[in-house]
């Protein structure tokens, strides 16, 4: 297998598991990412560029990292609160009235960040371009009424999750989020990743698409039959499940130049592995000089807010402001540790106790939402060297 990049003495673990994630677990091509403390001791990259291609995976290749993306969309109005702008516990309304519509007067902007603003599904699906277009998506969950009274329940807001927090950033600041992120976040810290690729970056891409899992024997990868309850959550069209994911109608082309285009924070950021790991890493510590998080509003991220069945997911999960937390439906590094899984793989997260911060990026999707067993095979490598 040849594996491009750099690995610091100690961490030699989390090589050797990337390299069975070709060899055992069906990956086509990854790159991944860890920083320590502000430094980073790994960057590796292998495999092809586009999961059904020939051409090798890059030192600068970025994809598609789907939810992993949310993690940094959550950092936006957290750091808006930091700065005064946002109050956390004011109600949505205060800052986009239209919001106020249906019986939504009562719904707090921390609602929207942990998943408890029961807006997870729309009545009527939007189609592609018109998720895209930056006006139907927000106005679409404007006028929707809400599948349960807010505040008292979570479930993952998958889809509508970009259109919440997109338009509350945009009512705030007067800019759209990509913009924001690449204004005040990624630019000062150096990062490769956008809500809304710039043409001029479209040629790094690679494309993404469904691989099959290798058989379990000899995978070295843990095998479960999943429940029966998520099994007909995810088969019943008429589920609160199907219809979350399927906010959008028909599913877009994840591939297409408009859709990478787009800003949808809930599915689409682009990504390199060591854009993520160096953002979560600037959430926890210093990089470069570079901070993003007061302690303060690290706290805030990684207290839990929901925590219990998800009405979506089927399964139990934890929230903080916008990120998940660590537990059995998705597990990082520890206890304290928050981030964002992508469904079918790609993984963002950060551990203050550690210094922690991964980012792992992969073009092959496989079956799954939030515990990839690649992602996971990564994760048990790091702790393994710390």
């Amino acid at each position: 297998m040849d594996v491009r990049g750099t690995v610091a003495p100690g961490f030699e673990a989390v090589r050797d598991a990337f390299v069975r994630n070709f060899e055992q677990r069906g990956e086509r091509g990854a790159a991944v990412a860890l920083y320590r403390h502000g430094r980073k001791v790994v960057d590796l990259w292998a495999g092809t560029r586009d999961v059904d291609g020939t051409e090798p995976w890059a030192v600068d290749t970025v994809q598609i990292v789907r939810s992993a993306g949310k993690g940094v969309a959550a950092a936006v109005p957290l750091l808006l609160h930091q700065r005064g702008q946002v109050d956390l516990d004011a109600p949505v309304g205060t800052y986009w009235p239209e919001f106020k519509a249906n019986g939504k007067e009562r719904v707090l902007v921390r609602h929207l960040l942990a998943h408890r603003a029961g807006l997870a599904a729309l009545d009527t699906a939007l189609t592609p371009e018109e998720a895209a277009d930056g006006v139907s998506g927000p106005e679409a969950v404007a006028a929707q009424q809400p599948q349960w009274e807010p505040g008292t329940d979570h479930g993952y807001h998958a889809q509508t999750y970009s259109w919440l927090v997109g338009e509350l950033v945009r009512r705030v600041t007067g800019r759209t989020i990509g913009r924001w992120i690449a204004e005040e976040i990624a630019r000062p810290l150096g990062l490769d990743f956008w809500f809304g690729l710039p043409a001029d970056e479209a040629h790094r891409i690679g494309r993404i698409g469904p691989v099959e899992p290798p058989p379990a024997e000899g995978s070295g990868a843990l095998r479960m039959r999943p429940k029966r309850s998520v099994v007909d959550a995810y088969g019943d069209p008429d589920s609160l499940t199907r219809r979350a994911f399927g906010a959008i109608d028909p599913f877009p082309d994840e591939n297409a130049p408009a859709y990478r285009a787009a800003e949808l924070p809930a599915s689409n950021g682009a990504a390199t592995a060591r854009g993520l790991a160096r953002c979560y890493a600037a959430m926890i510590g210093e990089v470069d000089g570079q901070r993003l998080f007061a302690p303060a509003t690290l706290t805030l991220a990684r207290t839990e807010e929901s925590a219990g069945p998800d009405r979506v997911l089927v399964v139990n999960t934890r929230f903080g402001l916008g990120y998940m937390l660590h537990g059995p439906s998705a597990p990082l590094l520890g206890p304290g540790s928050f981030g964002h899984p992508g469904r079918g793989g790609s993984l963002g997260f950060a551990d203050p106790e550690s210094g922690i911060a991964l980012g792992y990026v992969t073009n092959g999707l496989q079956k799954g939402v939030t515990a990839d067993p690649r992602a996971q095979a990564l994760v048990r490598a790091v702790r393994s060297a710390l």
